[in-house]
């Protein structure tokens, strides 16, 4: 299954408008998302792997609408970012070399 992330994040805001959520204050939707990554981490607390599943899909939800409202396209981020972060050399998790 293919899924084209930048036509997600165009839902996400349709959705938005449709319910009259914001959709122009970047500050208070990364305000939200911290609250959803904190029910995300209250709910791992807990080993609800139901409410895990859904918190996670609240953290994408806001990063997707997040991203289309800063005119980025997460998926190809992600794709830059990932390849960026495969030619790192790391020890115990640290970051000591980027190959070029």
């Amino acid at each position: 299954m293919t899924i084209d992330t930048k036509q997600l994040q165009k839902a996400v805001i349709e959705n938005k408008k449709k319910h009259n959520f914001n959709t122009t204050d970047v500050k208070f939707e990364l305000l939200l998302l911290y609250g959803e990554v904190n029910e995300l981490f209250q709910a791992w607390l807990k080993e609800d792997q139901e409410n895990i599943n859904e918190e996670l899909a609240d953290v994408a939800i806001f990063l997707l609408g997040i991203s289309e409202m800063l005119g980025s396209d997460l998926g190809e981020d992600i794709v830059k970012k990932m390849a960026v972060n495969a030619k790192r050399k790391y020890v115990h998790g640290k970051k000591i070399v980027i190959d070029d």
